[in-house]
């Protein structure tokens, strides 16, 4: 009979319904692990920054698999994948300059800032997306006696699109690809899928409408929001340089949020942060009793400045240095000045796997200034690893760690009864008096099995003209760190102890 509609909605075909699942769920797992990149320049990277990007985005899958499953029932799940797709996509892009916006009030790094700008960047790409799980089931259903296998094969389907979408990023992409450049081409794909789904079940005409509208739109909010504040990006931070404005050859390493070091250009003796000539002092008086011939290791390099300036001061000494990022040693070589001679040593990995690789008794001198956001690394802070760097350095050694901390210094207090179960001399370096408060910020904590002559120290502190406190009496800092746990591989809450 003419004039009978033959565009009535398509059921969804089981290997659609297999695809379309897996691509969902692996798109919000690709969300979720570049969410912690797109957030890292304004909250930082901690335990609690991806503590509060994995809470927003389960709380995203369980609202979405809510409100899928109601629009499913009420609507027809034929008319809502394909634009439900889109609209996920265009939520992924316009991620971007949401966070860009949001990030710039300044919410800082507290739990309550985290959550509120991944909730803002995240929650709803996220919720979007996870609505289509129930739509597919309901549009793949046609028999109430096999309902159970159909939920749980869609089901093992959705987890191992999740599973490909976390190991994909973290190993592959966000070594590959820039963060936004990634999140809008995942957006972009996403629209693009549900084009073509929202094409095949027979609702063509509106999907395309809005991915076109939805495109347009998000290229004009990721343009609006500006180019990204990173120099450089790699698996593990936003690079970037800020120049002093002050001096022209003057420039200051920043990496997420976080100022990690300064160096001049042109004169490595330049040592712009004061903990860093803590440092210089607190290691002097070995290295000159040793006419400078000494084996140094460093955990971190980040700028390379103590290298280079160590370096330039004592001609006949030798240095190694572990840096976890290449990204970052190939930002200290072309923008920072760092050009090693034949004396000096990079091993480019993490620091605890390193250090299991270097010689028993090989360095008269470690210095530990690794650090992820605010926080030194926890597997870099326990007692397994201190023995490790107990093992590589000389019995008549030095090792010296920069930690950051608030002013109850709860942190320095688990680091150094920390470093007092392996080390018999241990010196605090704090601003202010560790025992009366108002110290937080760096401290430099120094341990050796051989005495530690303080009063040199503070008197090379205190002829620089830098401020500091030393806390070296055994009673006193056994005074500082009473009730306090030592730091382990089983039990290192870093992130929870730092006064934030």
């Amino acid at each position: 009979m003419s004039g009978v509609s033959t565009t009535s909605p398509r059921r969804l075909p089981g290997w659609a319904a297999a695809l379309l699942t897996f691509g969902a769920a692996a798109g919000v797992l690709v969300l979720e692990i570049a969410a912690g990149r797109l957030l890292a320049p304004f909250v930082g990277v901690s335990l609690t920054t991806y503590t509060g990007i994995i809470g927003v985005i389960l709380a995203g899958i369980a609202l979405g698999a809510w409100l899928g499953g109601r629009a499913a029932d009420r609507f027809g799940p034929e008319r809502l994948i394909g634009p439900t797709f889109a609209a996920g996509g265009i939520a992924a892009i316009a991620s971007v300059p949401i966070v860009d916006a949001v990030g710039t009030l300044g919410l800082g790094g507290e739990f309550g800032g985290i959550v509120a700008l991944a909730a803002a960047g995240f929650v709803l790409p996220a919720t979007i997306l996870s609505a289509v799980g129930p739509m597919i089931v309901r549009a793949s259903l046609t028999d109430l006696g096999t309902s159970g296998a159909l939920v749980g094969r869609l089901s093992a389907i959705g987890t191992a699109g999740a599973i490909s979408g976390t190991f994909l990023t973290g190993f592959v992409l966000l070594g590959l690809v820039p963060t936004r450049p990634l999140i809008v081409g995942v957006g972009a794909l996403l629209v693009g899928v549900g084009i073509v789904t929202a094409w095949g079940l027979g609702r063509g005409r509106s999907a395309a409408l809005l991915g076109l509208i939805g495109l347009v739109a998000g290229a004009g909010l990721v343009a609006a929001a500006g180019a990204s504040p990173c120099l450089r990006e790699s698996a593990y931070y936003c690079v970037a340089i800020t120049p002093d404005p002050a001096s022209p050859n003057g420039r200051t390493l920043v990496l997420d949020r976080v100022r990690h070091a300064y160096v001049d250009l042109a004169d490595p003796s330049v040592l712009g942060f004061r903990y860093v000539r803590w440092l210089v002092d607190a290691s002097a008086p070995l290295i000159e009793a040793r006419g400078g011939d000494v084996d140094i290791l460093y955990v971190g390099g980040g700028g390379f400045s103590l290298p280079r300036y160590l370096e330039s001061a004592y001609p006949e000494s030798r240095h190694t240095v572990l840096e976890l990022d290449p990204v970052v040693l190939a930002t200290a070589r072309s923008e920072l000045g760092f050009a090693p001679s034949d004396r000096t040593t990079v091993i480019v990995g993490d620091a605890r796997l390193s250090v299991g690789g270097l010689p028993t008794d090989g360095y008269d001198l470690v210095i530990g200034d690794a650090f992820g956001g605010l926080s030194v690394p926890w597997h870099l802070t326990t007692r397994e690893f201190l023995a490790q760097i107990d093992r590589v350095m000389r019995p008549d050694g030095l090792y010296l760690m920069n930690v950051i901390d608030g002013d109850q210094l709860r942190f320095a207090q688990a680091e150094t009864v920390t470093l007092r179960s392996l080390f018999e001399h241990v010196v605090v370096i704090a601003g202010g008096s560790p025992l009366g408060g108002h110290a937080g910020g760096n401290l430099v904590l120094v341990a050796s099995h051989e005495p530690i002559d303080a009063a040199d120290i503070l008197a090379r502190i205190r002829a620089r003209g830098d401020g500091g406190e030393l806390l070296s009496l055994p009673a006193d800092l056994a005074a500082f760190t009473a009730g306090t746990p030592i730091l382990t591989d089983d039990f290192a809450p870093v992130d929870q102890l730092l006064g934030r």
